[in-house]
């Protein structure tokens, strides 16, 4: 469990591909690094990955074919820099929200508004995530815990999906909206973003089993 308070950002220093089905990743590192041990969890963009090996500067983890399919790992380069969070402790400040390191999907960002002290994004969202999404709610974008500060109305933005720059099909119909403060720009990977630039997207876990609850009391 996470809490989406990104502890520093990391840089990729080894991507090694293991046929089509796995991936060795290693990525140079400091604070996390901190009391950390073989078999411990530490989110990479928001996707918890376990400790496979560790030196002084650096960690090891291991990718199965179904993460790199599922979120933006497979697409890292060498030298990227990626959000790094440790695995919550039972007295960890709950400063954002609970966060599994379980990514839901990827979404593209389409546009970034500037503001005199924060910035807008808007990202296009994979259709079947957006029930899940609520103004003002919770989400993690690349493993920050965000407020959500505008979303698209219920019958989904007009722009047609082909408009969107490195949208993939069925997405751009609806679209989410967060806020980032100048430390947020500054300390996380999301100051760095471009038009196009795909993230990694964890919806709210309460929001999760509402609607399957509902779902299987309507069965």
């Amino acid at each position: 469990m996470f809490t989406g308070l990104v502890e520093e950002t990391g840089r990729i220093t080894a991507l090694e591909r293991l046929n089509d089905d796995a991936a060795r990743i290693t990525v140079a590192a400091h604070s996390v690094l901190v009391d950390v041990g073989l078999g411990d969890s530490i989110a990479v963009n928001g996707v918890c990955l376990t400790v496979a090996e560790r030196d002084a500067r650096s960690f090891t983890a291991d990718v199965m074919a179904e993460t790199l399919a599922s979120t933006s790992l497979g697409q890292l380069d060498l030298d990227r820099r990626v959000n790094l969070e440790r695995a919550a402790t039972a007295d960890t400040r709950l400063g954002g929200h609970l966060v599994q390191g379980h990514v839901d999907g990827t979404a593209v960002l389409t546009s970034i508004a500037e503001a005199e002290h924060w910035r807008v994004l808007r990202f296009a969202l994979p259709t079947g995530l957006a029930k899940y999404v609520a103004h003002k709610g919770s989400i993690t974008i690349d493993g920050v815990s965000l407020t959500v500060s505008a979303i698209s109305p219920p019958a989904g933005d007009a722009a047609p999906p082909a408009t969107i720059v490195g949208a993939a099909p069925g997405e751009g119909r609806h679209w989410v909206e967060v806020s980032l403060i100048p430390v947020t720009q500054a300390e996380t990977t999301l100051g760095g973003l471009t038009v196009g630039d795909r993230v990694n997207v964890e919806v709210d876990v309460i929001a999760k089993y509402v609607a399957r609850l509902m779902e299987v009391g309507q069965g």
